[in-house]
C-alpha cells in the first residue's frame, strides 16, 4: 500500500508543479497576509501572530491544493483513468495527504521566511523545530478534511465550499484575532475547532511550553473523523459516478 501511495503522491506532486498558476496562489497568500497585517506587531505577540498565519497556510493548502483540485480532477478522464486500477481508496488518500505535506512546509517557509525578512523575527532552534513538527502534524486532518470536501462537492461548486468550511474556520479558531477577542457566542465554540486546537499547540511550541492536553486530544478525534469522512466521500462519489 506505501509504495502505492508513493507512487501517487509523486504522480500528485508533478501535476501540481507544473501548473504553476494553480499553486502559486496558495503557497503565496498565507505570506502575503502576514506582510499586510502582522509584519508590524513586535514583542511576544509577534510569535504568536507568525504561528498563527502558519497554521492558517497548513489549513489553506489542504483546503484548497487538494479540496479545490480534486473536485475539479474528477470530471477529467485521467481520473476515471485512475479509478480503473487495482487499488482502493487508501493509497490515493494516503497520497493526498503525503503531497499536502509538501506544500504545507513550503507555505509555513514562506511565512517564516517573510517574518524574518519584514520583522527580524527569529526562533529559538528549539522553538522552531517544535513549530515545525507541530505544523507537520497539522497538515494530516486538514489534507484530509480537504480531501472529503473534495470528493463531496462538484468542480463548480468546489471554491464556494472550501470557503465556507476554511474561513469561520479560521476565524473560529483564533488565527484571525487573539481568542480573548473573539465574540462571545464564538469563543464559546472555538476551544473545539481543529483550526483552535492546531492554533494552540502552535502557540506552545513558539513560547517553549508543553502542548495543551485538550489540544492534543481533540486534534486527534478530529483526525480520526476527517480520515472516516474522507472515506466515505470517496467512496460515494465512486458509486455515483461509476456503477
Amino acid at each position: 500500500m506505501m509504495a502505492l501511495a508513493v507512487a501517487h503522491a509523486r504522480a500528485t506532486l508533478t501535476e501540481l508543479v507544473r501548473s504553476p498558476g494553480y499553486w502559486v496562489p496558495t503557497l503565496l497568500f498565507p505570506a502575503m497576509l502576514y506582510s499586510f497585517f502582522g509584519a508590524n506587531i513586535g514583542g511576544l505577540t509577534a510569535k504568536f501572530v507568525v504561528a498563527s498565519f502558519a497554521v492558517y497556510a497548513v489549513a489553506g493548502v489542504g483546503f484548497y491544493q487538494f479540496g479545490v483540485g480534486i473536485a475539479q480532477d474528477r470530471a477529467s478522464p485521467w481520473d476515471a483513468y485512475v479509478r480503473t486500477l487495482p487499488a482502493g481508496p487508501g493509497p490515493r488518500i494516503a497520497a493526498q495527504v503525503l503531497a499536502a505535506l509538501v506544500f504545507a512546509v513550503a507555505a509555513a517557509a514562506l511565512v517564516l521566511v517573510t517574518a524574518g525578512v519584514l520583522a527580524g523575527l527569529s526562533l529559538a532552534p528549539a522553538a522552531l523545530a517544535s513549530l515545525i513538527f507541530v505544523l507537520l502534524a497539522g497538515v494530516v486532518p486538514f489534507a484530509l478534511l480537504g480531501v472529503a470536501l473534495g470528493y463531496l462537492a462538484d468542480a463548480r461548486g468546489a471554491v464556494a465550499v472550501a470557503n465556507l468550511v476554511y474561513l469561520p474556520l479560521a476565524f473560529a479558531g483564533g488565527l484571525w484575532l487573539p481568542p480573548r477577542a473573539l465574540p462571545d457566542a464564538v469563543a464559546r465554540i472555538s476551544p473545539y475547532t481543529p483550526t483552535r486546537q492546531l492554533g494552540e499547540l502552535a502557540w506552545s511550541a513558539v513560547r517553549g511550553a508543553p502542548p495543551p492536553a485538550f489540544a492534543v486530544i481533540g486534534l486527534a478525534a478530529w483526525t480520526l473523523a476527517f480520515a472516516g469522512l474522507a472515506w466515505w466521500a470517496y467512496r460515494r462519489a465512486e458509486i455515483r459516478q461509476y456503477r
